[in-house]
């Protein structure tokens, strides 16, 4: 009797061990058939209409990360198009419609979220402090009245957690540690990712970026995009391949074209020799292709249909004026 329930329990486990296994292999087959629709972006432009664009993550991973996290940050809320060319490209995505803020790391990531991650903490340590920050400590004094603070240096995930864990206080340290500038990496192919071959047809989306090949830096510009963006409004084949393109346009093309023909202050090239470009309320210099009334984002939602594209990868943006200002310095001695 007792041989007889061992047997039967043992072909139980048996079963038990072939039915997981089957699950298991039925998961991995289901996760790789699982045709999962791309994430949809909608534009929401104030006065004009919405833009709805499919994005490709299996082209431009990193860049659809990125412009996900900042679209549900609110990041492009109350953006605008601030260049606007009819038969080319509108462009916009700036923050606030200001061209001259920058992308910081607190516009993709929560403190808390950085805080309680060792790979992401260290990741920002390393790329954006060269490893380690200074951070002030409180000590125990017998004087009620003072209190005195020691200089500590924090070169990894374990010292921070030691150093948060010794007091709520010291967390408040960290509130400036994501305030830095970012860029993304440029996917496509002449910054050497084959694997984007998105060609630019009427209404492809891409990552607008710096060019700074006039002053000799041509591979710098390729890793400095990080929240503008670009539509185009015509096919642009000279741009196949040097812009990372992540999705295309499936509603509201008409949006984009209307967008596309409103008034500016100038065109490029409009300028006769010796003329002065236009100036703003405030002295500064209008560029070419401004509209008169920029064009205002409302919002820009983005549906994932229950995919969970993570956070994007970042890296120090290239500072021009630093190396610049340091070629002048060399040059005047």
């Amino acid at each position: 009797m007792k041989k007889t329930v061992i047997r039967i329990l043992l072909i139980l486990g048996i079963l038990l061990v072939l039915a997981g296994i089957a699950y298991a292999g039925y998961g991995i087959y289901k996760k790789a058939t699982l045709n999962v629709p791309n994430p949809v972006a909608t534009i929401e432009i104030e006065d004009y209409g919405t833009i709805k664009v499919e994005l490709y993550p299996d082209k431009a991973p990193n860049t659809v990360a990125n412009f996900i996290r900042l679209a549900n940050k609110g990041y492009y809320n109350n953006s605008t198009f601030h260049r606007t060319v009819p038969d080319f490209v509108v462009q916009g995505g700036a923050k606030n419609g200001d061209i001259t803020t920058t992308t910081k790391l607190s516009d993709i990531y929560d403190l808390d979220e950085v805080l309680n991650n060792k790979d992401l903490f260290e990741k920002i340590l390393n790329e954006f402090y060269d490893g380690q920050i200074t951070v002030e400590e409180s000590v125990k004094s017998d004087n009620e009245d003072v209190t005195p603070t020691v200089q500590r240096t924090i070169k990894s995930y374990s010292e921070l957690k030691s150093f948060l864990k010794k007091s709520e206080d010291n967390k408040s340290e960290f509130d400036d540690f994501l305030d830095q500038d970012y860029a993304i990496t440029g996917e496509f192919i002449a910054n050497g990712d084959e694997n984007n071959n998105i060609k630019f047809e009427k209404g492809i989306i891409a990552m607008a970026r710096s060019d700074y090949s006039q002053y000799g830096y041509t591979t710098e510009g390729y890793d400095s995009a990080s929240c503008q963006f670009f539509i185009t409004t015509s096919e642009n084949s000279n741009l196949d391949g040097a812009y990372a393109a992540f999705g295309k346009v499936i509603e509201g093309l008409d949006v984009a074209e209307k967008i596309s023909n409103v008034k500016v202050y100038y065109r490029d090239g409009d300028l006769k020799e010796d003329e002065e470009a236009p100036k703003d309320e405030d002295g500064n210099e209008i560029q070419p292709d401004t509209p008169k009334n920029p064009p205002v984002i409302k919002n820009v939602t983005i549906e994932t249909y229950g995919v969970d594209y993570g956070a994007p990868e970042t890296i120090k943006p290239f500072d021009i004026n630093s190396m610049l200002y340091q070629q002048y310095n060399q040059q005047a001695q």
